[in-house]
């Protein structure tokens, strides 16, 4: 996140971001228990699935905002030949 070159900037928001949400379906998990299937009699410990559908939700959104990111990625290289932040602000025009 600290570097200067666009693409690893864009490269550490994914795996934050898939870090995110790992730690988010690892909240809902318990160990031992069961899909949340409702039966007659049962009396077992469920999963929460609002946090796995939740992460779901995430997955695409973040998908459609790195690909976004990588388009403004390559637009900034066609246009200034570099993807330092540093030479893209010497080179404003």
């Amino acid at each position: 996140m600290t570097k200067k070159n666009l693409l690893k900037i864009v490269i550490g928001l994914a795996i934050i971001e898939y870090a995110v949400n790992l730690f988010i379906v690892v909240i809902g998990y318990k160990s031992g228990a069961h899909a949340p299937i409702i039966e007659k009699g049962a009396k077992w410990l469920y999963v929460d699935p609002l946090p796995q559908a939740l992460v779901l939700t995430a997955i695409v959104i973040g998908l459609a905002t790195l690909s976004l990111l990588i388009s403004i990625c390559i637009r900034l290289y066609e246009r200034y030949g570099t993807f330092d932040i540093t030479e893209i602000r010497k080179l404003r025009g």
